[in-house]
C-alpha cells in the first residue's frame, strides 16, 4: 500500500457506489492501493475497537449467540464508511495496517492471530452457503462433498456423533466433506466430528473450522514475514511519517476524552474523601489513601492520580489546596511550593509549554512499571494475591466476588477484574467493561447519582 496526500486517494475495488458481494477477503498479500494518511490511522482504530470488543466478550464469558450478535453489531458500528463501495477497501485497509502494528512482538502476534481469526470465524459463518463454498475453492481446498451411497454407510454413525452434541440427526440432504483428519484438529480434539481410515467427515455447518485453520496458518506465517519487512526496512524508512503512528496504535484508548469533566462538572475538595471511598476505581483509590497515610507520593502517583483528579472535576486551585494540604505535613509549605506545585500547574497547562494533559487509561496503567516504594500502576497487575485480597476487602467487596475477580487476575484479565470489581460494589452490569479510571468514576456518579428527568 501507498500512503498519499487525501486528493489522491481512489479505490481500487469498485467504480460505483453499489455494495460489493458479501464475501470475505482472505488477506493473501497488500493490495497496490493508496491510502491517505488520516484514513491509515483512523480505519486502523475502527477494527480494533471490533477485536477489543471480541476479546472483551470472549474474556466475559459470552455463549455463541451472544458472541454473535456482539461481532455483528461491532462490525456494522465501526466498519460502515460513508460510500458503500469504499467498505471492502476500509476492511482491507485496515487489516493490513494492523498487521503491521501487531506483527513486532511475539505477544503482539499472538492476540491478533487470536482475534483475527475469532472474527474471521463469525464472518464466515453469517455467509451463505454459496459464499462459504466459494472461499473454499479461493482455498484450494480440494475434498469433495460425501455422496449418498457413502452417507448411508456411515449414517448411523454420523447420528451417534450428533446425538453426542444434542444436535439433530443427519438427514439425507445435509451435506458432508470428507476431509483428512489433521486438517480440522480442533474437532478431532473436541471429539465433534466423525473419524474413519484417517479421515473426518465434516458439515457444512463445521466447515468453519476448516477454513479457519487455514486461515489462521496463512496469516501466522504472514505475520512473521511482516516484522522482518519492518524490522529490516520499513521502520527505518518510515521514522518520521508512519512508524509513529504504527508504535502508539496497538497501546491507543479507544474510550471517551476525559481531559475535561463533562457530566458532574468540578467536584468540591470537601466532598473528595467520600467521593474516593464510594466512586475512585481501586488503582486511585489506592493512591489516595496512601497519600493520606504517607503525605506524599512519588512522581509517577502524584501523575497518575493528580490528572485522574483534574479529569474528574478538581479546578486547579482546589488542587494545589489538596496537595499542598498533604504534602506540606511531610515537607513544608516552602518545599512543596518551590518543588512540587509547579508540576501541578503544569499538568493543568498553566506552565510550560501549557499543554493540557491527560488522564491516564487502564492501558497506560497496565504497562506501567511501579519501583520500590511506588504505589501507582494496576492492582489488579502489580500487586501481590494477598495484598489484592485484602485492599478488595476493605472496599467492601464480598468474598464470592473476589474469588470472580481473582480468576480474571490469574488469567492477566486486569480490566475486567475492575469491572467484576465495580458491579459487586454497584450492584449492576457493567456491559461496556472499564477501560479508563474517570470512566469508572463517571458511571459510578451515575448511577449513585442519577440525574431527575426535567420533566418531572
Amino acid at each position: 500500500m501507498e500512503i498519499v496526500r487525501p486528493h489522491s486517494h481512489r479505490n481500487l475495488f469498485s467504480s460505483n457506489d453499489a455494495a460489493p458481494a458479501p464475501t470475505i477477503p482472505l488477506y493473501r498479500s497488500a493490495p497496490p492501493l493508496e491510502v491517505r494518511l488520516e484514513d491509515f490511522e483512523s480505519f486502523a482504530i475502527d477494527r480494533l475497537r471490533v477485536l477489543k470488543g471480541i476479546s472483551d466478550g470472549l474474556s466475559r464469558g459470552k455463549k455463541p449467540d451472544e458472541m454473535e450478535k456482539l461481532v455483528s453489531e461491532l462490525w456494522k458500528v465501526n466498519m460502515r464508511h460513508q460510500h458503500a463501495s469504499e467498505v471492502l477497501n476500509k476492511d482491507i485497509i485496515s487489516h493490513f495496517v494492523l498487521r503491521l502494528v501487531y506483527c513486532r512482538t511475539e505477544d503482539l502476534r499472538k492476540w491478533f492471530l487470536s482475534m483475527e481469526c475469532a472474527l474471521f470465524r463469525y464472518r464466515f459463518r453469517f455467509l451463505t452457503t454459496e459464499a462459504q463454498r466459494a472461499i473454499m475453492d479461493e482455498f484450494d481446498i480440494t475434498c469433495k462433498a460425501v455422496n449418498i451411497m457413502e452417507f448411508e454407510s456411515i449414517k448411523e454413525k454420523l447420528g451417534q456423533v450428533a446425538r453426542s452434541m444434542g444436535q439433530p440427526l443427519p438427514t439425507g440432504d445435509a451435506i458432508f466433506y470428507k476431509v483428512p483428519f489433521e486438517d480440522v484438529p480442533e474437532l478431532v480434539a473436541g471429539r465433534r466430528v466423525l473419524l474413519s481410515q484417517g479421515y473426518a467427515y465434516v458439515a457444512m455447518n463445521q466447515v468453519v473450522s476448516l477454513v479457519a485453520t487455514l486461515f489462521r496458518s496463512q496469516l501466522s506465517k504472514t505475520l512473521i514475514l511482516t516484522n522482518r519487512k519492518w524490522t529490516s526496512s520499513i521502520r527505518e524508512q518510515e521514522k518520521h511519517r508512519l512508524t509513529p503512528i504504527v508504535e502508539a496504535l496497538c497501546s491507543s484508548y479507544l474510550g471517551p476524552d476525559f481531559s475535561q469533566p463533562k457530566e458532574y462538572a468540578e467536584i468540591s475538595l470537601k466532598d473528595i474523601d467520600q467521593l474516593a471511598k464510594t466512586s475512585f476505581p481501586l488503582c486511585m483509590r489506592h493512591q489516595f489513601d496512601k497519600l493520606k497515610e504517607d503525605h506524599h507520593l512519588k512522581h509517577g502517583g502524584r501523575m497518575q492520580l493528580g490528572l485522574f483528579l483534574k479529569g474528574v472535576g478538581l479546578n486547579l486551585d482546589d488542587a494545589l489546596a489538596f496537595w499542598r494540604a498533604e504534602f506540606s505535613k511531610k515537607v513544608g509549605l516552602e518545599k512543596f511550593e518551590k518543588e512540587y506545585a509547579y508540576t501541578i500547574r503544569h499538568n493543568y497547562g498553566k506552565e510550560g509549554k501549557r499543554t493540557d494533559y491527560t488522564p491516564y487509561s487502564c492501558y497506560k496503567i497496565i504497562s506501567s512499571t511501579p519501583g520500590a516504594g511506588d504505589h501507582h500502576g494496576c492492582p489488579y497487575r502489580h500487586f501481590s494475591e494477598e495484598n489484592l485480597r485484602a485492599a478488595l476487602s476493605r472496599m467492601g467487596v464480598n468474598s464470592r466476588a473476589t474469588e470472580d475477580v481473582m480468576n480474571k487476575v490469574r488469567n492477566r484479565h486486569y480490566q475486567l477484574a475492575c469491572t467484576l470489581t465495580f458491579e459487586a460494589l454497584h450492584g449492576v452490569p457493567c456491559d461496556a467493561g472499564i477501560n479508563h479510571p474517570n470512566q469508572y468514576f463517571s458511571d459510578s456518579q451515575k448511577i449513585l447519582h442519577p440525574k431527575k428527568d426535567s420533566s418531572t
